[in-house]
């Protein structure tokens, strides 16, 4: 699945980026994420899960603090079947 995010300019939210980002790099050490990245306008961001179905994304996300922030937003969530290469 994959998580759109989008953010607002409010610059309280990067008080939790820290926290957010040490969710994701164990996320990734997991395997759960594949990958993950801001857009390069700061407008939101992008992450690739390898996860069995929207019940366990919902528990990630609502585990990882910023999505917790009122200036992030989940904006779209999407299955994804890829036609090359593998969330191995």
């Amino acid at each position: 699945m994959e998580s759109e995010s989008t953010v607002t300019d409010d610059p309280s939210r990067l008080e939790l980026r820290p926290a957010h980002r040490e969710v994701i790099k164990q996320l990734h050490a997991e395997g759960t994420l594949v990958m993950a990245g801001p857009f390069p306008d700061e407008s939101g961001a992008l992450l690739i899960f390898n996860v069995s179905g929207a019940d366990e994304l919902d528990r990630i996300l609502a585990a990882d603090p910023y999505y917790s922030h009122p200036a992030v937003h989940i904006g779209r969530r999407q299955e994804w079947s890829p036609i090359v290469g593998s969330p191995a």
